[in-house]
């Protein structure tokens, strides 16, 4: 064997280490789980993660850099490719739906296979596709739902839920040229799915127009529905869902109408969980299954908050998505537990500027002197205006005049961005910052986390979840 052979290949073992060989310094930890807990930072790409740990830093006094989100220390790491079949920067129905079925799909589908086109009824029930949940709820293990989005959003519906479409929430979504063919909305299916605690935003969803919502029936209430088939609990406030997950019996948390409100603008006395209260409150609940669990975890608000343009939401939102991972990591035992954290894609969302160390990251950027040392001054473009470390190549901050204004100083506001990107709903131009479509991370703690390495596709992370179940191949 040649010497530059017996190099490469050495390299290669080190770089690239088997999948059942443990990365550097990673305990060893058993390749078979009994638990899983999947987190998705909805939006969470690369510099979402950056900038979070430098705003969760900052926000204890510390200058940041040097901070490390709970998950950054998990010992194995993967980058993930997050096309979708249809488009090189995806939504999150496709991403999530190759997450949870391990196919890869269109844009904009729940559950279905890339041959169903978007809105075809009779496609998407020719092309269903099962997913993790269901096969493991077969198999008697307990399933969680946890989002601070609606629990019919993209995200969490790709847990439980085969649509052709991701907006047919409510049966109102459904066109009425599609109704009648078998399809049925999104929040019917979740109350009809087995799971064991579903904790989230959305009520508008399972309600008729009698009870504020938007279903045909105006005297629709499937959360009553569901309790009684169930003999379960449906809660609507922090202090019943704690109430709640100290018995065996299955509970469905609505919160808020639409999507749960931003950390930033939570009122003091509201009664709405956190992402963390609803962590540990799913866990609690599952933890008594003797079969094991399945949770999937979703800081759905991250997104929301890059789609806005505004910086200090989304961050604020991955901060607390990171203190719901802390949660876990203190509530679990993770040789027999698997923890995975992932984005279903990246956004539009840079880190730029040259600003000096320790800079305020929802701030100017301010420079450093020819020795290196801080100016206390921010640094000028090119037109003379000074700019913000962070900043969007689109969306409802785009600057659309000359000479380009001043950057505002309020921490609340848009980022500026390049190009107004949006979409048109009646006539009217909504705008709307985009995804990225750049690889996201996957960080695995616990048993099974040897499987995460490398650079792979989405529906790798299926195969992960249920090889360390012991359910699937590697």
């Amino acid at each position: 064997m040649k010497a530059s052979f017996r190099l490469a290949l050495a390299l290669s073992l080190i770089l690239f280490p088997p999948a059942a060989q443990a990365a550097p310094g990673d305990p060893q930890v058993p390749e078979r789980a009994r638990n899983v807990i999947l987190f998705i930072g909805d939006g969470m790409g690369v510099s979402t993660v950056t900038a979070a740990r430098i705003y969760d830093g900052q926000s204890r006094g510390e200058e940041g850099e040097e901070n490390f989100l709970p998950f950054e220390r998990f010992p194995n790491v993967a980058l993930v490719k997050t096309w979708n079949t249809n488009q090189q920067v995806p939504d999150s129905a496709g991403t999530a739906t190759a997450i949870n079925t391990g196919v890869k799909t269109r844009a904009g589908a729940i559950g279905v296979g890339p041959a169903a086109h978007i809105g075809d009824c009779a496609e998407g029930l020719a092309n269903s596709l099962p997913n993790a949940a269901e096969k493991l709820s077969a198999e008697g293990l307990a399933i969680g739902i946890v989002s601070t989005a609606r629990l019919t959003h993209a995200t969490p519906a790709a847990v439980y839920a085969h649509s052709p479409d991701r907006d047919w929430e409510a049966d109102s979504d459904i066109p009425e040229t599609e109704r009648g063919k078998g399809c049925t909305d999104i929040a019917w299916q979740l109350t009809r799915f087995p799971f064991t605690v579903a904790l989230g935003g959305g009520s508008n969803y399972f309600f008729g127009k009698a009870k504020g919502g938007k279903r045909l029936d105006k005297a629709a209430d499937l959360p009553a529905q569901w309790a009684k088939a169930n003999s379960s609990h449906y809660v609507t406030t922090r202090d019943a869902m704690l109430a709640a997950s100290r018995d065996g019996k299955p509970v469905l948390g609505l919160f808020s109408p639409s999507h749960m409100t931003y950390m930033l603008d939570r009122a003091q006395d509201t009664a709405e969980p956190t992402l963390s209260e609803m962590t540990a409150a799913a866990i609690d609940k599952l933890s008594a299954d003797p079969d094991g669990y399945f949770l999937m975890v979703e800081g759905g608000r991250i997104d929301h908050g890059h789609h806005e343009g505004k910086a200090a939401y989304a961050l604020s939102e991955a901060q607390e998505f990171a203190h719901a991972v802390q949660t876990a990591l203190d509530k679990v035992d993770l040789s027999d537990t698997l923890i995975l954290v992932t984005a279903d894609h990246s956004h539009t969302f840079v880190i730029s500027g040259y600003p000096t160390k320790g800079n305020p990251i929802l701030g100017l950027a301010m420079g450093n002197d020819a020795r290196g040392d801080p100016t206390g001054q921010p640094i000028l473009g090119a037109d003379g205006q000074p700019y913000t470390t962070l900043g969007y190549m689109n969306g409802p901050g785009a600057v659309t005049e000359l000479p380009r204004p001043a950057p505002s100083t309020d921490p609340l506001a848009p980022q500026q961005a390049l190009i107004p990107t949006g979409d048109v709903f009646n006539g009217k131009t909504s705008l709307s910052e985009t995804h990225g479509g750049e690889d996201v991370p996957l960080y695995a703690t616990g048993a099974g986390s040897q499987g995460a390495h490398g650079v792979i596709e989405q529906n790798r992370i299926y195969d992960i979840v249920m090889w360390a179940l012991g359910k699937g191949k590697r």
